[in-house]
């Protein structure tokens, strides 16, 4: 999965004695320029450091930072030498308790950390369960909360989009795949504990969010013990794999995170590029180009996860021409790799690309199958439905006054606010 926090450094505290230090050239991986023109960034930390630099993380926490394309898909084709078990971090002495990024690299007993045939058997059962849901019923779920979402403002001819239809849509495909009531404060409280937890603001604490998150998945589960449904939960309690209710817990987390968070910044960045960009929109409405693939395009430019962590160096190796220690902490640069000049020489992402982006990640720990798949039903679904009910819709501010979410981790608009006619 690619649901990552947003956060950015608190401080560049020194780590204990006896814990590697940062690189002396090492850059924060927070600020301004990181997250309203990443791209740049990565330009120049290519240039000054070539395909794998070193950063520091909240804390003055030393990692390297993964830019190449070829490099990602290195580290992510071998876990035996960049594997996903946290606890092998060399940095554990400096990592205060209340460190925020860690819901993400404090071990669980979750399939994001499990390694061999372990990983196998926990990423078999999602599969199984996804696999069982039909595409094409699923589709039409996404259209009627698709219409549902629209008929609440597109009387009003303005909407902000990010809250009232990007994140919201994905958010009720996932928890009405999971078992879940789409609607209800129940099922709000989670979604703004899950975004708390992913793509925290100033004042949030996602360390207690996730505590909460993890507090209702678990009242899901015993629910669904009690009395199960045609849903992705009750399939994982009843896969022969036998999952303790803890390890489906930590899962269905991982899947209705990665469902929610990433799609609706997916969405919200396909939208982005359709009311600014003459070339894409004109692509997509003359028909030259599809719905799906100009989503695709977006995976490539401008992919939802920026950067993931991470990975965990098993032993002493070299990479990218920089000496990795044995637990050193890898975030893997998706983006930048994505966009990586060795690539794409001319420095231009067609439409007509293919799909070996590494948005999905890449290797054992990619996002399981069938999950791109019906993340890309949900996305284009939005799109699709949003352009046929309100075709005349419009940007309502300038291109330049949109900003971006205060995140090195997720790409994702602050606001997207729109015109259109108004439909009774």
């Amino acid at each position: 999965m690619t649901d990552q926090p947003d956060q950015s450094a608190q401080g560049t505290a020194a780590p204990p004695s006896g814990c590697p230090a940062a690189h002396p050239d090492a850059v924060p991986l927070s600020g301004l320029e990181y997250q309203q023109t990443p791209f740049q960034l990565y330009r120049a930390l290519r240039r000054d450091h070539g395909t794998v630099a070193p950063v520091v993380l909240d804390g003055g926490i030393p990692a390297w930072l993964v830019l190449g394309y070829a490099e990602v898909s290195y580290v992510t084709s071998h876990d035996e030498l960049f594997a996903r078990d946290s606890r092998r971090w060399n940095q554990w002495p400096a990592i205060p308790a209340d460190w925020p990024l860690m819901p993400f690299v404090g071990y669980q007993p979750s399939v994001l950390f499990t390694e061999g045939a372990e990983h196998q058997r926990r990423a078999g059962v999602i599969s199984a369960a996804l696999e069982e849901i039909d595409q094409l019923e699923f589709s039409q779920d996404c259209q009627e909360i698709a219409g549902q979402l629209l008929a609440e403002f597109a009387g009003s001819g303005q909407a902000e989009l990010m809250s009232a239809y990007a994140h919201a849509l994905p958010m009720r495909a996932a928890v009405r795949m999971c078992g879940m009531p789409l609607e209800g404060a129940d099922t709000d409280e989670l979604v703004e504990d899950l975004r708390m937890s992913l793509d925290a603001s100033e004042g949030d604490d996602p360390v207690a969010a996730y505590v909460r998150v993890q507090e209702r998945i678990q009242r899901l589960v015993a629910e669904k013990r009690e009395d199960p449904g045609p849903d992705v939960t009750s399939r994982m309690i009843a896969d022969p794999a036998g999952l303790t209710d803890e390890e489906i817990v930590q899962d269905l987390i991982s899947i209705i995170a990665a469902a929610q968070q990433p799609t609706g910044n997916w969405i919200g960045n396909t939208l982005r590029l359709l009311l600014t960009d003459d070339r894409f929109a004109v692509n997509v409405s003359g028909g030259r180009v599809s719905v799906g693939q100009a989503l695709n395009e977006v995976l490539w430019l401008d992919t939802p996860t920026q950067n993931f962590i991470g990975r965990w160096a098993v032993r002493d190796i070299q990479l990218g021409g920089r000496q990795i220690r044995a637990g050193d902490c890898l975030v893997l640069g998706l983006a930048a790799a994505n966009t990586d000049p060795q690539i794409w020489p001319e420095g231009h992402v067609g439409a007509q690309v293919n799909s070996a982006h590494l948005s999905f990640s890449n290797g054992e720990h990619r996002c399981p199958y069938p999950a791109p798949q019906l993340a890309d039903v949900i996305a284009r679904t939005a799109v699709e439905t949003l352009l046929e009910r309100l075709p005349d819709i419009v940007l309502a501010v300038e291109p330049e006054e949109l900003t971006w979410r205060p995140s090195v981790w997720m790409r994702g608009l602050t606001s997207l606010p729109v015109a259109f006619t108004p439909v009774v």
